[in-house]
């Protein structure tokens, strides 16, 4: 079984995976990648989620998330982002320490994006 399945936290992440890293975040390649240049943006010390971020986090994160686009724009050249958190084990969460997923869209990647995040729940994107 893979490392990463058996994880409840990303602190066994090994440093050469590490592509960016500040005061409060680290940034890495997401293992099981939505599309080419799928990052994910980490806590350096273990928080459940968004809502347990200190507020010096919470005001860091937009830096992270450009430093995050940096990284992709030196590699790819996507049409678009999602950004997106899952707090909560109802919302998807799996790995209870906080991250911050960067993803890279792609013109013609699904047939109609529209609605985009509103597709986590199955035909609340179409409106």
């Amino acid at each position: 079984m893979n490392l990463y399945f058996k994880m409840k936290d990303f602190t066994q992440i090994p440093q050469d995976r590490i592509l960016y890293k500040d005061d409060y975040f680290f940034i890495i390649e997401d293992i099981f990648p939505v599309s080419p240049g799928h990052l994910l943006i980490i806590t350096n010390t273990v928080r459940e989620d968004y809502f347990a971020l200190t507020q010096e986090e919470q005001q860091a994160l937009p830096k992270a998330i450009k430093a995050a686009k940096l990284i992709v724009l030196t590699k790819y050249n996507p049409d678009g982002f999602n950004i997106g958190m899952n707090c909560g084990a109802t919302a998807g969460q799996t790995v209870f320490h906080f991250h911050c997923h960067l993803i890279p869209r792609y013109d013609g990647d699904m047939e109609n994006p529209r609605g985009g995040v509103r597709h986590v729940i199955p035909s609340k994107g179409n409106y």
